[in-house]
């Protein structure tokens, strides 16, 4: 089908308030018995859209995609999108918003290149689900999940959520024929440990291009290539990246002032730790604080698809 060709000007950056300020997610479901036309819209988390029941038609930039029952539609961070449901028949679906790269640890770092999208969107990925009907499946199950633990909250439902959230991270590694989302060789990852343990080691503290090419015995040169095509971003990417994700983590957690977050994630200049944090989150540290902690304030239809 063609793309959609009405203005995209004004389309709303939404800012995405999350159910749980340690899970970085938010899931809902909307139900309509009317014709809804959505407005164009992005946000930094994936979106996760799986349809229950009835249809509906998914725009994005480059494609118009027709959603009907079973099926699951992924939409990478900050790309544009909107939906449209043109006849009044009832359609259920379930939208799932979540910040994969809250979800990278040392065991997904092969991966970072990937679900960071720093070279292709996760929109990308979308052929797994129309070529893969276990795929799809399974996904829309794990989105179902999540949902329903979400609504339930039963005890331990933080880790059934975190752990379907890598399940479908896991199930996007392993059904990419195509492997958009091909990792770093284990060796090479290898290779690299005693710099990404320096960094965590050293986190607070001044780190240097120079301090850790001593630890491989590489050429400033060499190792500046070398990083950048294993982890798929340079070594000052991923050292503020690593900064960041802590001071989140802090900002929710400890009770300290802003200064002192980015003193103990080594950035010391205020100003410098708010330029930073921006480039990760589309608000201040104080405002990401405030927002997480109050909650979701409600669980409606804000932010309509």
């Amino acid at each position: 089908m063609q793309k959609p060709i009405e203005a995209m000007s004004g389309a709303i950056n939404e800012l995405v308030i999350y159910q749980n300020p340690l899970l970085f997610l938010k899931v809902w479901e909307l139900k309509r018995n009317s014709v809804l036309i959505g407005n164009w819209h992005h946000h930094k988390e994936v979106e996760f859209v799986a349809v229950d029941c009835g249809h509906m038609v998914m725009y994005t930039k480059r494609e118009t995609v027709p959603l009907a029952d079973g099926d699951v539609f992924l939409i990478g961070s900050s790309q544009l999108h909107r939906t449209d449901r043109p006849s009044a028949n009832p359609i259920r679906y379930v939208v799932l918003q979540v910040s994969l790269t809250q979800y990278l640890d040392q065991s997904t770092l092969p991966f970072l290149h990937g679900f960071s999208e720093l070279t292709n969107p996760l929109d990308d990925l979308n052929y797994i689900f129309r070529t893969d009907p276990d795929a799809r499946r399974e996904a829309h199950r794990l989105v179902m999940h999540i949902f329903a633990e979400m609504q339930t909250k039963r005890r331990g439902y933080e880790m059934a959520i975190a752990i379907s959230v890598r399940s479908l991270m896991l199930l996007l590694v392993r059904c990419d024929k195509r492997a958009l989302l091909k990792g770093s060789d284990d060796v090479e990852i290898i290779r690299l440990k005693p710099v990404l343990n320096y960094v965590d080691a050293h986190i607070a503290e001044k780190i240097s291009v120079h301090d850790v090419c001593r630890l491989l015995n590489l050429s400033y040169h060499y190792f500046v290539k070398y990083f950048k095509k294993v982890m798929g971003v340079t070594f000052l990417d991923y050292v503020n990246f690593k900064r960041i994700k802590l001071a989140e983590g802090m900002l929710l957690t400890r009770d300290l002032s802003i200064a002192e977050i980015g003193c103990s994630v080594g950035i010391p200049n205020v100003a410098q730790f708010y330029k930073m944090f921006r480039r990760y989150n589309p608000c201040s540290p104080k405002e990401f604080r405030l927002r997480l902690r109050e909650g979701s304030g409600g669980e409606g239809e804000a932010g309509e698809e």
